[in-house]
């Protein structure tokens, strides 16, 4: 057997083909935003339950299905779409962004034999994707979650943006360029807690599954895995999202902020909804990061399967 390897199965330095760098930025954004088309109403459910019951008032919504049938009869069908273009935008920079990244940091790290990183560098690499990825979707997600949030409120209060561009321009212009990063800090870090326990446990979930015997490399494993990964990853991250939900929703007051920064949201919501309530939501979050989970994996290692067998075989 000849020792030089194919063009169409591997590289000069023997590893194999990858695509090209662009092309998985390309992809992670369309996996997202394909996911994202399925999952809008249920986003906008846990976006609404984390406000619910906010300043020590009564909740309005007492379940997840309560506040689904409460906004299909006062906003209509049309309504559990809100945002829709906020969400799009947001999965086309955050998603794009922090997949791309930690592709080609995993892929750097693997080793020339193709024995992948361990579990601790994977979280590693999962941090810093999300982090970088969340400073650049934050104006997205601020759009986002004030969209969503507008129909709860009373009709002379709320701000009425057209679309997320509206929402971007608007914002810059009434209050700031800099309030289109509000929040900032808690969207990175519930992106850090999000991507090391979403994307490890995922990488570790699929490894785990494969080692096992009973699964092969396809749709089910995948599906199982992501299963698995957004579980993990509801746990872990819903009190650090409460944080960021409610400091980008939030108005001026007086002159004054709702809240100081993410410690004051926390203080305030245990002492006024109970410790508990920094889980309010879980079930529509994780109904929300499952599927979308599940969907943006699935998007991707197709969209990558069909590249490799049309432009990387030999």
């Amino acid at each position: 057997m000849a020792a030089t390897a194919s063009p169409g199965a591997g590289g000069v330095d023997g590893k194999p083909r990858t695509s090209p760098k662009s092309v998985k930025f390309l992809f992670g954004g369309l996996a997202g935003m394909g996911a994202t088309v399925f999952v809008q109403p249920l986003d906008l459910v846990k976006n609404r339950m984390q406000l619910s019951g906010e300043g020590a008032k009564t909740r309005e919504y007492k379940t997840s299905f309560h506040a689904l049938t409460s906004i299909l009869r006062t906003e209509g069908l049309k309504g559990i779409y809100t945002g829709l273009s906020a969400g799009l935008l947001r999965q086309a920079t955050y998603t794009t962004t922090r997949l791309g990244i930690y592709t080609v940091l995993f892929e750097r790290l693997t080793g020339a034999d193709g024995t992948p990183p361990g579990f601790l560098l994977k979280a590693l690499i999962g941090m810093t994707a999300g982090a970088t990825g969340a400073f650049v979707g934050t104006p997205a997600e601020v759009a986002l979650i004030r969209m969503t949030a507008d129909g709860r409120l009373p009709a002379d209060q709320r701000r009425g943006y057209k679309n997320v561009f509206n929402a971007l321009v608007r914002i810059a212009q009434e209050e700031g360029v800099p309030t289109l990063w509000r929040g900032c800090i808690p969207t990175m870090a519930r992106a850090v807690v999000v991507n090391a326990a979403q994307l490890a446990s995922y990488s570790q979930s699929k490894q785990f599954l494969l080692d096992s015997g009973y699964f092969s490399d396809n749709i089910l494993c995948h599906f199982c895995a992501s299963m698995i990964s957004g579980l993990v990853t509801t746990a872990a991250s819903m009190p650090v999202d409460i944080v960021k939900t409610r400091i980008q929703n939030m108005r001026m007051i007086d002159g004054k902020p709702e809240y100081k920064n993410g410690l004051d949201v926390l203080m305030k919501v245990v002492r006024y909804e109970g410790f508990f309530s920094l889980w309010k939501g879980f079930t529509p979050y994780y109904a929300r990061l499952g599927p979308h989970t599940v969907l943006t994996f699935i998007f991707l290692e197709q969209m990558n399967k069909a590249y490799k067998r049309l432009f990387l075989s030999g």
